[in-house]
């Protein structure tokens, strides 16, 4: 099964990774500088370490397809959870309809990183 192309999922995807990436780290440096700084050297290192063959062009540490689907998953949800705790109410629901197009956009790009062993 050959990977699917889709532009437009990659983009809605980046769009909410972006949203992870700004809205954790600001919801936690309310608390403490540690945690933002932590949150997006995780947030952007283990995406960038941790890949599965064929779905990147350079792959550090290969793994599963599952894997990277729960590394989508993270990202969602540090999207959604932070930007509830930190912005107001309207761009939250924003934040949250853009997590919920991610996850129907994706369906195709899941469904071959779970059709074979791409760690081969």
């Amino acid at each position: 099964m050959e990977r699917p192309d889709d532009r437009t999922a990659s983009a809605v995807r980046f769009a909410a990774e972006l949203v992870a990436w700004v809205a954790t780290p600001w919801a936690l440096a309310a608390h403490s500088w540690v945690p933002a700084v932590l949150a997006v050297v995780v947030l952007i290192g283990l995406p960038t370490v941790f890949s599965t063959p064929g779905d990147k062009a350079q792959v550090i540490v290969p793994v599963p397809g599952s894997v990277t689907i729960l590394l989508v998953l993270l990202q969602l949800a540090a999207a959604v959870i932070s930007a509830w705790a930190a912005w107001p109410a309207w761009a939250a629901v924003l934040v949250s309809l853009l997590a919920a197009a991610t996850l129907v956009t994706e369906r195709r790009r899941w469904r071959w990183l779970l059709s074979v062993d791409h760690t081969g």
